[in-house]
């Protein structure tokens, strides 16, 4: 089989997904970059070694602008770069100059000494979590716990009323799956909330990033549309949360499979920054990244890729693909490991804007659950835990786990 031949796994296999990391370390053995199919009936080439991964997030010719491939994506029945979808005009589905302009708006919000700032209100959210736990001694920690934390801070972040979030969790993991038609319907739905939600910004404007946003609009100085208002609030809602959501989803699953590691972690809660980052490596929380395209017939590794033609980087794979560690080192986890690389925010001038507040989240939230909770394991065999079966993102469905029940704190 070349690189360029279609491999016999479905990516989107809910199997292949449960078995990702020896999956992906059976691919690197084939060659770099493999032609299968992500989305069911689009050729899509996916980039499974960390140096070409680089190499294909900075390509100048691979482009978010999906012009040269609308006629095979509508043929699949997928929508998400129309701009009518609500998530096609933002800075993650834009080039330069117009993902420069509008990357520009926001990036204020998430500097890190204003990140930081919101410490004390992400660890008393997470106290309050682990308070409604404790006197059960078991849960659904993605129910009970690594789901409610990210939805109630980017909520607060962007100014989103109470009674709008229980929606939220459903939405955006339908907007981020491959089913096409409830990927529609997720779109539909979150693209009318926003839409309202902007118009009561407009009349109420309150302290918070949207109501920000919402005036920079109302400028009418050519600064933001409304479509990329809408866009760029569909943007910050579904990457602000989903992403936190599935890393401490997959940042727990690891460090419940290896105890010694979260005992560490209990010990020496300075580690905590550093094993961030290690988790991050070990089990990124998004599978792959958005579709980039062709603007021009190019050479990636040994494959042809033609002009339209879709090209993704697998993060779960190039997390255990770093050249700079020996094979043993990339499947070990390490939380006390130094100087950690990895992919999992991106590369390039399309690096996560919010991987700030994301590593904040996971600081706080981990050690919530480690100190709060001991004992802590899982409820289920590590094999019966449910991932994500398909879709971009990666993390646990549900993660049932037992502890000693203890009061609540003061």
């Amino acid at each position: 089989m070349t690189t360029t031949d279609h491999d016999d796994t479905a990516v989107l296999d809910a199997a292949f997904k449960a078995d990702a990391h020896d999956r992906y370390a059976e691919l690197r053995t084939r060659g770099p970059i493999h032609k299968m199919q992500i989305l069911r009936g689009l050729d899509t080439w996916v980039v499974v070694d960390h140096d070409l991964a680089k190499t294909a997030l900075t390509h100048p010719a691979l482009l978010k602008d999906a012009t040269p491939a609308a006629e095979a994506l509508e043929a699949v029945g997928f929508t998400a770069h129309r701009p009518e979808s609500g998530l096609g005009a933002n800075m993650l589905n834009a080039d330069p100059p117009d993902h420069t302009r509008l990357r520009g708006l926001v990036a204020a919000a998430f500097t890190r000494p204003r990140i930081e700032a919101l410490r004390p209100r992400v660890a008393e959210i997470a106290e309050g979590l682990a308070d409604a736990m404790a006197p059960l001694g078991t849960a659904d920690l993605v129910r009970s716990f690594t789901g409610p934390l990210p939805v109630q801070v980017i909520s607060e972040l962007l100014g989103v009323p109470e009674e709008g979030r229980a929606s939220f969790r459903a939405w955006t993991s339908q907007a981020l799956g491959s089913q096409a038609e409830k990927q529609r319907e997720a779109f539909v739905k979150l693209n009318g909330y926003l839409a309202e939600l902007v118009a009561e910004k407009q009349r109420s404007p309150g302290d918070d990033l949207l109501s920000a946003l919402t005036a920079v609009y109302d400028q009418r100085d050519g600064r933001l549309s409304r479509a990329e208002l809408v866009g760029t609030a569909n943007l910050l809602v579904v990457a602000g949360h989903d992403t936190t959501v599935n890393l401490l989803g997959n940042a727990m699953v690891a460090l419940l499979r290896h105890p010694e590691q979260a005992l560490r972690l209990r010990e020496r809660p300075e580690l905590l920054p550093g094993a961030v980052e290690e988790l991050l490596r070990f089990d990124p929380p998004v599978e792959f990244t958005p579709m980039r395209y062709a603007a021009e017939e190019i050479t990636l590794g040994r494959a042809r890729i033609p002009r339209g033609g879709a090209v993704v980087v697998a993060l779960t794979s190039v997390g255990r693909a770093d050249p700079a560690m020996t094979e043993t080192e990339r499947d070990v986890l390490d939380v006390s490991r130094p100087d950690v690389r990895h992919l999992s925010f991106g590369h390039g001038i399309h690096h996560c804007l919010g991987a700030p507040l994301a590593r904040l989240e996971a600081e706080v939230g981990l050690e919530t659950l480690l100190r709060r909770f001991p004992d802590l394991a899982t409820a289920v065999p590590p094999a019966d835990i449910p991932w994500i079966p398909v879709g971009l993102m990666r993390g646990p469905v549900s993660l049932p786990v037992t502890f000693t029940p203890a009061p609540a704190t003061d």
